[in-house]
């Protein structure tokens, strides 16, 4: 793929010279038009594999969005513009983990490979345990529908990196459900393992906090609604994060900048 470097920008089609931006990437890329048809891919015995990685791709990209719906309410102030599809490289990692199933019918079990989210950064460019260093533990109950997120007491100015202007923050304890997603050979296409509780969350708030007083020990605590049973085929990620805010009379108000989350473990 061809890079431009000069300063004459466009997007478009000259020739056989396609020109065009990638999302979370600096610069314009060109390639060449062509390739085979849409027909050729869906029906072609040279194209088998394609059709079982675009089967095994559209499973990892679903899966991924998963993760991001049960968390919705926090993605623009989290999420750097890439996590869609680091989401989805993270899927794949696990998807070929099975063994268990043919090329194109692979599950993606995240129940068991839980290890590859674990730890990650929602903002790829603002570590969460950069911006906060205090102790915590994140504990949840043996039927995995509620988490516990403990802080003792800490001083905000030697434990958390405070965006300049914020005077409060909130800490988060989100729970949200990812379910397995396995191939149904009867409709051909990837389904969740469980679609009732695939996506289902809660997101708890701690009380808006002075960045410059010593706090009170914090506890946090995010259950599931109506308090489902989980089965095997789901797994509960527990994530953390904070946020910060500029108060202005009576109310607060929220910054673009410095806020951060990450997957803190899976149970």
């Amino acid at each position: 793929m061809a890079k431009q470097k000069g300063h004459i920008k466009y997007v478009g089609t000259l020739g056989e010279v396609r020109h065009f931006k990638i999302k979370g990437n600096d610069g314009y890329f060109a390639g060449l038009k062509g390739g085979p048809s849409a027909e050729q891919i869906k029906t072609a015995p040279g194209f088998i594999r394609t059709r079982e990685n675009m089967s095994e791709f559209g499973a990892c990209a679903n899966a991924g969005k998963s993760v991001r719906v049960g968390l919705s309410s926090l993605m623009k102030q989290m999420a750097d513009n890439q996590l869609t599809g680091r989401l989805t490289a993270i899927m794949k990692k696990i998807n070929i983990e099975d063994g268990s199933e043919a090329r194109g019918q692979r599950a993606v079990l995240v129940s068991q490979q839980p290890q590859y989210l674990k730890g990650l950064d929602f903002n790829r460019n603002i570590s969460f345990n950069g911006v906060f260093s205090a102790p915590y533990t994140l504990t949840p109950n043996v039927d995995r529908n509620e988490s516990v997120l403990t802080i003792p007491s800490f001083n905000p100015a030697n434990f958390i990196s405070v965006p300049s202007g914020a005077t409060h923050f909130r800490i988060i304890n989100a729970i949200s459900v990812i379910a397995d997603f396995v191939f149904n050979p009867t409709t051909g296409a990837y389904e969740p393992a469980d679609t009732d509780l695939n996506e289902l969350s809660n997101i708890a708030y701690s009380a808006y906090t002075p960045v410059d007083v010593a706090t009170t020990p914090l506890t946090v605590t995010a259950t599931l609604p109506n308090a489902p049973t989980m089965n095997t085929n789901v797994t509960a990620i527990g994530s953390i994060g904070i946020e910060f805010y500029q108060q202005v009379g009576s109310n607060y108000y929220l910054f673009n900048a410095g806020n951060a989350m990450k997957i803190q473990d899976l149970f």
